[in-house]
């Protein structure tokens, strides 16, 4: 393949890079691919699964926390008191409740 990049516009260019750009995405991960066969293949026949070996490696750093509010007409809407406030949290507090009003 022979291309006189010299000739083309940039449209052509810009459409070359794409072409180019998706065949080295397709190429890793076809290497990554044959690497973990290889690696499942060995750890096999070594009597281990790959994720005994390695792990799932989903593990979450924090939990999701203990609820500790509770929405005053429906109890299964709960709220942990991290992160950003839900809007019903915010609509009490709109109406005068109080945090403290709504612990579970």
């Amino acid at each position: 393949m022979n291309f006189k990049l010299d000739d083309m516009s940039l449209d052509e260019l810009r459409a070359l890079r794409k072409q180019v750009d998706r065949a080295i995405d397709h190429y890793k991960e076809r290497q990554r691919q044959k690497a973990l066969a290889e690696l499942e293949a060995k750890a096999k026949e070594m009597g281990f699964s790959l994720n005994d070996l390695v792990g799932s490696g989903k593990k979450s750093k924090r939990s999701a926390g203990v609820p500790k509010y509770q929405h005053p007409d429906d109890p299964m809407t709960t709220w942990t008191g991290r992160g950003r406030r839900p809007d019903w949290v915010k609509e009490a507090l709109a109406k005068g409740k109080s945090l403290d009003d709504l612990l579970i």
